[in-house]
């Protein structure tokens, strides 16, 4: 059916979507980096990718924005984080980001994503047409007399939208956890991990701060040298 890259350096999220995308039908090329990415983009356009953000070499929005700037952003791309936020989400679907999965991935909303994300590819084909253009292409290249259009993203509005609903389908306790951790984890980022500074912008007392940080299972082991 389609042909799916799927970029994340976790290896058991990497083989979990294998095992339920394959068994859809679908045939699906792993990367563990952007290197890697990159290396198979130059050889393929897949009709899909499911793109990580957070990577220790090249983060995804890194490597998306690589791609819009260069002109290889002619597929949707579908991101996925189990910590992104909202300022992270507006990032990407500036870029191009078609739309976002939250981390664990149920099964019901990958297939949905994954399903309305490939009505939207332009190199994408029907099962029946697909099998006339293997017939007389190589597996790892796009059809030639295939027009390069770039791919639909949806408005700033949707995509937060889409992310607010993993948050609404949620127990309020957990929701607000995972909102927290997302929170601080993006103060963390943006304020160089500096404990004194997240304390005087978010008004929480240092040992507080560190309590709370610990509770939500964010790591300050790094941070607690600061004077």
């Amino acid at each position: 059916m389609a042909s799916i890259l799927v970029v994340d350096d976790e290896m058991g999220i990497r083989e979990l979507l294998n095992e339920i995308l394959t068994d859809e039908g679908h045939t699906v090329y792993s990367a563990e980096s952007a290197i890697q990415a990159r290396t198979i983009r130059e050889q393929m356009r897949p009709d899909l990718v499911l793109l990580d953000i957070w990577m220790p070499d090249t983060d995804g929005i890194t490597l998306l924005k690589e791609w819009s700037n260069t002109g290889q952003l002619t597929m949707p791309v579908v991101m996925m984080s189990g910590h992104a936020t909202i300022d992270t989400a507006v990032e990407a679907t500036r870029i191009g980001a078609l739309n976002f999965l939250e981390k664990p991935i149920a099964l019901q909303k990958l297939l949905k994503t994954v399903s309305k994300a490939l009505e939207s590819s332009p190199k994408y084909v029907e099962p029946e047409q697909e099998r006339a253009v293997q017939s007389s292409s190589s597996a790892m290249a796009a059809p030639k007399h295939v027009a390069v259009e770039p791919a639909h993203t949806q408005t700033e509005g949707e995509f937060i939208s889409g992310i607010a609903k993993t948050y609404y389908d949620l127990p309020l306790r957990e929701a607000r956890d995972l909102f927290e951790k997302a929170y601080f984890e993006h103060q963390m980022q943006i304020m160089g991990g500096s404990m004194t500074k997240i304390s005087e912008y978010t008004g929480l007392e240092r040992t507080h701060l560190y309590r709370k940080l610990k509770a939500l299972g964010i790591d300050t082991s790094r941070n607690k040298g600061e004077s």
